[in-house]
């Protein structure tokens, strides 16, 4: 009794042991079951540029709109915010001084005109007398002379009503463009003082006319080209993607934290109704072209190992590490120019 027990239990232990080994400790020779791969195939990709950027104002769409003339400030027509269009008063100076000034003037030039009218009378009149020989030649000569300095004066006259009217004039200012106001640097009361550069009264910028300024990385900058396409997207608007051309690119570049970038202008096609501002933050995708039928991987198959990129091929269940050269990519293949072949499989790290 005590033997079948014995063997009873040896056969337990001898079962046991081979669902252990055979389950659980036993090699197996499918490694591949355990690891993912991608085949090497051809197919179109498009690359982008991804990078942030900045909404400026166009050339000539931000305009200062300052005084021409000292004087005190005596209507401000105009706030921060306020929509103006071209020609628009937004300010008058007190014109007080400028008028007496003009009104002065238009007196002399009453007065230089009436001269003028009695030395060109007086002048016919000797020319008369002097061709009749009732008088000498220098007394026609005196009046031809005073004719011609009647004359001068005026013209003098003329003139300063002119530069008056001109004076006054400056005392109103206008709205150069249309646009919002950005900033106000003056208030009623206060006095302006012109000297070499005009003092500012207020900002305007047309929010029609803006670009946006993107921060290329060196490494991306010789990809970009005038006339790419370009999408952008603003925090406030996050739901909203803006287009836009790439119209410049910068020469001069631009060093932030020891990164170099450089400045590339994007022109914006469509507002999508949107009200866009100076200095917004943009994420913005610039498009490249689009290459045709050309070798591919995905791009997290690749690693970099001393400046080489690496791929492993699965060759006939083995692991092969193998050197390629790539050219564009995008978010989730890149192109091989050169070291695979389609059809080859790579292993896609876990």
């Amino acid at each position: 009794m005590k033997k079948s027990y014995w063997i009873i239990g040896l056969l337990i232990i001898i079962a046991a042991s081979f669902f252990v080994w055979f389950y659980i400790l036993k090699p197996t020779d499918n490694n591949e079951q355990n690891i993912q791969t991608a085949e090497v195939v051809r197919r179109d990709i498009g690359s982008t540029v991804l990078a942030t950027g900045i909404i400026k104002p166009q050339v000539g769409a931000e305009v200062k709109v300052g005084s021409r003339i000292s004087g005190i400030v005596e209507k401000l027509r105009a706030n921060i915010g306020d929509y103006v269009t071209a020609g628009q008063v937004i300010a008058e100076l007190d014109n007080a001084e400028l008028t007496a000034k003009l009104n002065q003037n238009l007196a002399n030039l009453n007065k230089a005109k009436a001269d003028y009218e009695y030395a060109q009378l007086n002048l016919e009149r000797q020319k008369s007398l002097r061709e009749q020989n009732y008088i000498p030649q220098q007394q026609y000569d005196i009046a031809e002379n005073a004719f011609k300095v009647a004359e001068a004066q005026l013209k003098q006259a003329e003139a300063n009503v002119e530069v008056s009217k001109v004076q006054l004039s400056y005392t109103t200012i206008y709205a150069l463009t249309s646009g919002v106001i950005a900033s106000v640097s003056t208030q009623e009361g206060e006095t302006v003082m012109a000297g070499l550069a005009a003092p500012t009264f207020v900002n305007i910028i047309d929010l029609n006319r803006l670009e946006v300024q993107v921060y290329v990385d060196e490494t991306d900058i010789g990809k970009i080209e005038e006339g790419q396409d370009a999408t952008f997207t603003v925090d406030t608007y996050p739901e909203t993607d803006f287009t836009g051309k790439v119209t410049a690119i910068y020469p001069k570049a631009v060093i932030q934290d020891n990164v170099v970038n450089y400045i590339v202008v994007v022109e914006i096609d469509d507002f999508q109704d949107k009200i866009l501002r100076p200095e917004m933050t943009t994420t913005v995708i610039i498009q490249l072209e689009t290459r045709k039928n050309v070798l591919t991987v995905p791009s997290r198959a690749i690693a970099r190992e001393r400046g080489n990129r690496i791929v492993t091929v699965i060759d006939e269940g083995e692991q092969v590490q193998k050197k390629i050269k790539t050219g564009w990519y995008n978010n989730s293949y890149t192109e091989v120019t050169e070291g695979l072949k389609e059809g080859e499989k790579v292993l896609l790290p876990e």
